[in-house]
């Protein structure tokens, strides 16, 4: 049975949830690295500082640990009206 999704607010909670989701595959950071082209340096600073993630670089990581990223309105609400139709 896969891990229950998690809610994120803060990039804090993005850095470890990403290093948790590591460790439960056994993963070392130079391992990791190795899939998404960073140092082993660079991903240990990356899960300290995910506020300095790019896009790019977050599904990468998530590619490489199997994991899902989803979009959804907070709380379960509906978008507000002003912004509908924004994208």
């Amino acid at each position: 049975m896969p891990p229950p999704s998690q809610t994120l607010l803060t990039a804090s909670q993005l850095g470890q949830l990403l290093q948790s989701a590591r460790k439960a595959r056994k993963m070392s950071q130079a391992a990791l690295a190795s899939r998404v082209g960073l140092s082993q340096s660079r991903v240990s600073h990356l899960e300290l500082h995910a506020e300095e993630l790019s896009v790019a670089q977050l599904m990468a990581w998530c590619a490489a640990l199997n994991l899902e990223l989803a979009l959804g309105p907070r709380g379960g609400d509906k978008a507000p009206s002003s912004a509908q139709g924004m994208w």
